[in-house]
């Protein structure tokens, strides 16, 4: 199966259901009242994770998702049933974020979580709920509001507490196939592993057994930070590990220095996130069975005394110190402590903070003066320009709320045009 882990997809909530405009007609009774109902509410776009899914594969030919719109409003004060909210299946470790603003939108990381993405629009109201002392007979009633729409990057970080780095052809595949069921393809060629391999360690007795999942993380390369080869796609996976267990080529067979080659990885780990590089790290010296590899490691042991890590001898081919680097691994997450988030202008979306009535005064090139407000353009969009009745209703709603001061405060004149959500009219003192 093809590993589809960044993709980016369109969604629109449901639009909400028209209210109705109808009066009682019955027999014997004289002038009957307004009885027009409200429109059902449209329909949210929910994501949803799926403990069956593992890539965003399903996502690749399937980019637009729209919500159903609320149904509308009919007589006898009859409402518009709402529309069911659109599911949207994703798997356990997505990211969603929005396209336009790299806002995050939510953090998909428990089976079974759900998050609204976009809100369905509100029904409109019937003109029965516009009915008072003064217009006993109102002949309008609000459209459906539009639904939410958002253009979105979804990105899957696989959620794995040990994450293993290091260059290609090291030995990440073979250790993982060492120490738990996986069966990744290995092979001597570089890029052998070209898509992120999970494998679950189990560590204890059988009565006091414990497990972790260990991600066989693509063998980074220099400039994989900067996106060099696949570097961006390979880096993504190792920020939800707790553990990075390096792995370096100790034999040196290929020419590689893997002193060297420890400096570079740790290089590409910091550029692309200081808080990556700051995590418990452990080093494998792997291939020891191999003659050289006994030269190398006195060099690698100095070198991790200078940099305060621990090291380990191991050769995954023979399965020789894997035991001791996995108990000792599994140690390291027993006493880890998840470093506080402190990155500014990383949170998750969360709609309350939004101040629907916030208005902003903007100018074009043209010189037309563009109001930006959330409450005032769904009062456009639910607004019926065709009815007398609702454009005085609009008038109204937009005195109390001061745009005429706010608009002669930034200058305009008469005849200059106002936009206002898809409106445009010409100012009028």
């Amino acid at each position: 199966m093809q590993f589809i882990d960044r993709t980016t997809i369109k969604v629109t909530a449901g639009n909400g259901g028209n209210g109705k405009s109808a009066f009682r007609r019955e027999k014997f009774v004289a002038k009957g009242g307004p009885s027009g109902g409200d429109g059902g509410r449209g329909a949210d776009i929910v994501f949803v994770v799926d403990n069956n899914m593992n890539t965003l594969l399903d996502f690749r030919y399937h980019r637009k998702f729209q919500g159903k719109n609320g149904e509308n409003g009919d007589i006898k004060n009859q409402y518009g049933h709402n529309a069911p909210p659109c599911i949207i299946k994703v798997p356990q470790g997505t990211l969603v974020k929005d396209a336009d603003t790299g806002e995050i939108l939510a953090d998909l990381t428990e089976i079974g979580q759900e998050a609204v993405i976009a809100k369905g629009g509100r029904g409109g109201r019937g003109n029965a709920k516009f009915a008072n002392s003064a217009n006993r007979a109102p002949t309008f009633a609000e459209l459906g509001e539009p639904g939410e729409s958002r253009n979105l990057i979804l990105e899957l970080k696989l959620l794995a507490d040990v994450g293993l780095v290091g260059y290609p052809s090291v030995g990440k595949s073979s250790l993982v196939a060492a120490v738990s069921a996986a069966r990744p393809e290995i092979a001597e060629y570089h890029f052998t592993t070209i898509t992120p391999v999970l494998g679950v360690v189990s560590v204890g007795d059988i009565d006091d057994e414990r497990t972790f999942v260990m991600a066989d993380i693509p063998g980074l390369i220099d400039g994989a930070s900067e996106g060099v080869g696949l570097g961006h796609d390979f880096l993504r996976h190792v920020e939800r590990t707790k553990v990075i267990v390096h792995i370096v080529d100790a034999s040196g067979v290929e020419g590689r220095d893997p002193v060297e080659d420890y400096y570079k990885i740790n290089k590409e780990l910091k550029i692309y996130s200081e808080k990556i590089a700051r995590r418990p790290q452990i080093l494998a010296a792997n291939k020891m069975d191999l003659p050289g590899a006994q030269e190398n490691f006195e060099r690698l042991k100095e070198l991790a005394e200078k940099e305060g890590i621990e090291i380990f001898p191991i050769s995954a081919a023979t399965r020789q110190g894997t035991k001791e680097l996995i108990q000792r691994v599994a140690q390291v997450l027993d006493e880890y402590v998840e470093e506080p988030d402190v990155e500014e202008g990383v949170k998750v979306y969360d709609a309350k903070e939004e101040d629907p009535d916030k208005v902003t005064i903007t100018r074009n090139d043209a010189g037309d003066f563009i109001v930006s407000s959330k409450s005032l353009d769904k009062l456009v969009a639910m607004t019926n320009f065709g009815n007398d009745e609702a454009i005085r209703r609009f008038q109204y709603i937009w005195r109390i709320k001061g745009i005429d001061k706010k608009l002669i405060e930034r200058g305009i004149k008469e005849g200059n045009t106002v936009r206002i959500g898809e409106m445009e009219f010409e100012y009028r003192d």
